[in-house]
């Protein structure tokens, strides 16, 4: 009796013992299949690490490594923005640092708004993974001091009126000098913008002046253009009138002169005789002397 049972719970034990053995088998057979594969997206690159080392670049797709040997690491290579319009619109909620704060060429204060927007070189991301490890530090550690002191030094040579007025030709330069600065750190800019611009509130106001100075006298130089134009046009006018009148004049001597006046006069006359006279006055268009 007592053998039969011990039977019984060692069949148990055994078939117990397989159970556990096949699901301890299937997790292991599920953790090194699941952990063999991945996917990059098309906005991705992955540094691809074997022990630590970097091994390799995997293009976006489907990938295949080695479980607890290889790990990918996933690299943003598409568009990223730093804001630095502190008073902008931020978009789609991106982080926004303040402006840039410089002096211009006539160490006026101005606060700087500008936005940019890069992406890092696909070709690069091995490099950059193995000095940053990671995008955002490559961004907080290159890329946003390399905007701050371009924009900060270029704005330092123009004055704080030439940075209004000039305001594409500064952007222009900055440009050119990020992209090319860029370049030299594995990332590409897409677009520079400045903006805003923001001075004290003195030389806001000073400047706000001069423009209504320039507005003003402007606007009096029109208004003495045109009072020349109407002038002009009177004299033209009349100088037209006294050579019409010149010419009927010449005409009229060139006819009979004081005949000729008489004649048109005659033929204008209705032959009505006036009923008072004037003592000493003659009927006219009648020569007593005649």
């Amino acid at each position: 009796m007592f053998k039969k049972q011990n039977w019984l719970d060692e069949n148990s034990q055994l078939r117990i013992d397989k159970i556990i053995k096949i699901v301890v088998g299937l997790f292991i057979f599920l953790v090194f299949v699941l952990g063999s594969f991945g996917t990059i997206s098309a906005g991705e690159r992955g540094v691809k690490t074997r022990l630590g080392a970097i091994s390799g670049v995997v293009d976006p797709g489907l990938y295949f490594k080695l479980p607890f040997i290889e790990h990918v690491e996933r690299m943003e290579v598409k568009t990223r923005t730093v804001n630095y319009d502190k008073g902008g619109d931020n978009g789609d909620d991106k982080p926004t640092l303040d402006n840039l704060f410089g002096a211009s060429k006539d160490l006026q204060d101005v606060a700087i708004g500008v936005v940019v927007n890069y992406h890092i070189n696909p070709e690069k991301v091995d490099l950059i993974y193995s000095q940053y490890r990671s995008v955002e530090n490559y961004e907080s550690n290159v890329i946003e001091p390399m905007i701050r002191e371009t924009v900060k030094s270029t704005s330092a040579q123009y004055t704080a009126e030439e940075l209004v007025t000039k305001r594409a030709e500064f952007g222009d330069k900055v440009n050119l000098i990020l992209s090319e600065r860029f370049s030299t750190k594995d990332a590409i800019l897409e677009r520079f913008s400045v903006t805003n611009f923001e001075f004290s509130k003195e030389f806001t106001k000073s400047i706000e002046s001069k423009v209504t100075a320039v507005q003003n006298a402007e606007a009096a130089k029109n208004k003495l253009e045109q009072i020349k134009f109407e002038a002009q046009q009177t004299i033209e006018t009349a100088k037209a009138q006294a050579e019409s009148i010149r010419i009927q004049a010449q005409a009229i001597t060139s006819q009979g002169g004081a005949d000729y006046v008489k004649l048109k006069a005659i033929e204008k006359w209705n032959g009505t005789v006036p009923q008072t006279m004037i003592p000493g006055a003659s009927i006219p268009f009648i020569d007593l002397k005649n």
